[in-house]
């Protein structure tokens, strides 16, 4: 009988903890809509000043580009979540003079870091321009072998609002010495993270990161066959490039994958509203829906935080003692709003509408794919992998226990290298 009352009276705090949550989140985000509409404004005034015309930006909806944006088709690269995202303020025509959005400043912005470090991909802005790639070549004992193709590669593609250093940082220097005899391993910066280019005149599509990867690692390095491993956002990227590449693709790994199913016709805001809904609880997920629905807030985050990196990383080099940064408090700074925010919503929104062709592909061409996802991430959430299993039946899905969406891979590097250095003797 007591246990009885307890639950009941467990199952009543959940009830009134969910109605606090969703109304005090219900004002919040009122109060935010209105917010970015003032800094919609304020940037176009600056922007003026400082570079000479206004700024562009998604606030106003026009029913072409929601035409274009609505069609499943790879040539419509822009993801419906720019232009519909709920704002009570753009609903009654708030918001309405735009531009061409494509016709970006070239330059460094105003608002952008401009340190030797954040712009030097821009030292050689005449030539072709190439994604940040650290590669770790086998070791000599195997060298013969390598020359003679026999070595295999796998390619690495970071999440979000990270870099190589994702994976130099935590795989590389823990993989065995026989399995570094075996692979070449490629971890590349993503377009607009990291030491890559971030070009103001690019809009970020799954369609530029996955031309940009194949001209800077698939081309270059002559990538006959390879493997991919990525974590989160990359994930999308991943299955974009090895759908395109499926006969040089021997296998996939995919480390929490933002797979979103949906029966309703626009998948994108699905993705949006599971991956990024408009709640003050838990924090990541406030963090996540603050970033990815409020293009002029963001873009005023980035301003304090990405802009002003130096003084921030001297602060807490203060307080920890003058030791080094962990590397996930730098790469959070290597990016630009503009370069972030399209590839949010191109990338893991947009990729959305793609993800099911892409993974019937994979299965078609017998693509050996692997799903790993920590149980406690608060990120992802964890029906994005069983969502991959339901696709791919054939697809190998393993879940971490009390693991969240970063300390899946950092903390756990043995067992991520294990797992990866099965690979090869599965399917051999």
């Amino acid at each position: 009988m007591l246990k009885m009352s307890v639950n009941f009276a467990q199952k009543w705090l959940q009830v009134f903890t969910d109605i606090l949550v969703s109304s005090a989140s219900a004002v919040v985000f009122l109060f935010l809509d209105f917010l970015d509409v003032l800094f919609c404004v304020f940037f176009k005034l600056i922007d003026k000043l400082f570079e000479g015309k206004s700024s562009v930006c998604y606030c106003s909806i026009e029913n072409e580009e929601e035409e274009k944006s609505d069609n499943n088709n790879e040539n419509n690269v822009l993801s419906s979540t720019l232009y519909k995202r709920k704002n009570l303020f753009r609903g009654i025509g708030f918001r309405r003079n735009i531009s061409n959005r494509r016709k970006l400043n070239e330059n460094v912005r105003w608002s952008d870091c401009s340190c030797e470090n954040c712009i030097s991909w821009m030292n050689n802005i005449e030539a072709e321009l190439k994604l940040h790639v650290v590669i770790k070549e086998p070791h000599p004992a195997n060298l013969e072998d390598f020359k003679g193709k026999k070595a295999e590669n796998i390619v690495f593609l970071h999440g979000f609002l990270s870099s190589s250093t994702f994976w130099t940082e935590t795989i590389f220097p823990n993989l065995s010495e026989d399995a570094m005899q075996k692979y070449r391993l490629l971890a590349v910066d993503l377009l607009g993270f990291g030491k890559s280019p971030k070009p103001n005149n690019c809009l970020y599509t799954l369609k530029d990161h996955v031309g940009m990867i194949e001209s800077s690692v698939i081309q270059p390095f002559e990538l006959n066959s390879f493997h991919i491993v990525a974590h989160s956002m990359g994930c999308v990227v991943a299955l974009a490039l090895a759908a395109k590449h499926s006969h040089s693709v021997r296998s996939i790994t995919l480390i929490a994958p933002p797979y979103v199913t949906s029966t309703k016709e626009d998948v994108s805001l699905t993705a949006l509203n599971r991956l990024a809904a408009r709640r003050l609880w838990p924090p990541l997920l406030f963090g996540s829906s603050f970033m990815s629905w409020y293009e002029h807030l963001g873009r005023c985050i980035c301003y304090i935080i990405c802009k002003n990196h130096r003084i921030w990383e001297g602060i807490l080099k203060l307080l920890t003692w003058n030791r080094n940064l962990h590397f996930m408090a730098i790469d959070l700074t290597r990016h630009t709003h503009h370069s972030a925010w399209h590839t949010m919503h191109n990338v893991i929104c947009g990729g959305a509408k793609f993800m099911d062709q892409y993974l019937e592909t994979l299965r078609i061409a017998k693509v050996k794919i692997n799903v790993i996802q920590g149980s406690r991430d608060q990120v992802v959430p964890i029906e994005c992998s069983n969502n991959v299993k339901m696709k791919v039946s054939n697809a190998e899905v393993k879940i971490i226990d009390n693991a969240d969406h970063t300390s899946v891979v950092i903390g756990r590097e043995n067992e991520l290298c294990n797992d990866l250095e099965k690979l090869r003797g599965s399917i051999c």
